[in-house]
């Protein structure tokens, strides 16, 4: 079974639900198939004004070079479900999720609605075809770093790392346009999206008490300003 991820067409339906067909089918067998999406609850502008307001704003930090390994084994299993982050992430963000053949945890297959892009995009696990569905840390883990977490401990800066609420399943070449870019550099090319990404970003400081730049806190004013109810995590 091959499924390539690539941006859906009307003729790709059909072939799509046939080629998912055997491996649903097998995952209901196997009490595999999982439903899953990312919870989040709509919350007045508001509230995610005032948790904006409620963030430092900082200028520039004097803290240690970055590094991806202060934050910690990369997709640890930090709430002990069996699974590592990765994988729950998939499973939560994807649609038709199937899982490999005796497990519960390993992400085999799906179907995405990249919020990033707004395309379909169709998954399967494989060298080639896993880094094209990245999970992406909507506050980056560099950005994080100078903005408070370098004060932390490894094991507090891994729980950030792995936090559910931080972590999206993303068009791969969308996640690596946006690297560790904040809100006044970089934003999805989905300007639907615009609102609920600017949301979690800033529930995400506010939770960790992380801190904003002023241009980076001003970006996140406008686009709040055009907003008046947003999605914000649960989870």
């Amino acid at each position: 079974m091959v499924i390539y991820v690539k941006k859906a067409k009307p003729g790709d339906v059909l072939v799509l639900f046939l080629v998912l067909a055997i491996g649903v089918t097998v995952a209901i067998w196997a009490g595999l198939l999982r439903f899953d999406g990312a919870q989040a609850e709509d919350v007045p502008m508001s509230k995610v004004r005032d948790e904006l307001m409620a963030l430092e704003v900082s200028g520039w930090v004097d803290a240690p070079p970055y590094e991806r390994a202060e934050f910690g084994e990369p997709w640890a299993d930090v709430d002990v479900n069996g699974c590592d982050t990765r994988n729950d992430i998939l499973a939560r963000d994807m649609e038709r999720v199937v899982f490999r053949p005796n497990s519960r945890c390993v992400v085999a297959a799906g179907i995405l609605n990249d919020p990033y892009t707004g395309s379909e995009l169709y998954f399967e696990r494989g060298d080639k075809t896993s880094p094209l569905v990245q999970i992406d840390h909507v506050v980056p883990l560099s950005n994080a770093w100078f903005a408070g977490a370098w004060q932390w401990d490894v094991a507090k800066r891994e729980q950030f790392a792995n936090d559910p609420q931080n972590l999206l399943a993303v068009d791969g070449q969308a996640n690596e346009d946006k690297a560790n870019l904040t809100a006044d550099k970089w934003l999805p090319k989905n300007s639907d999206y615009h609102c609920a990404y600017v949301a979690r970003q800033v529930h995400v400081k506010y939770v960790w008490g992380l801190s904003v730049k002023e241009k980076e806190r001003q970006a996140m004013i406008d686009v709040l300003s055009k907003c008046p109810v947003v999605e914000v995590p649960t989870r």
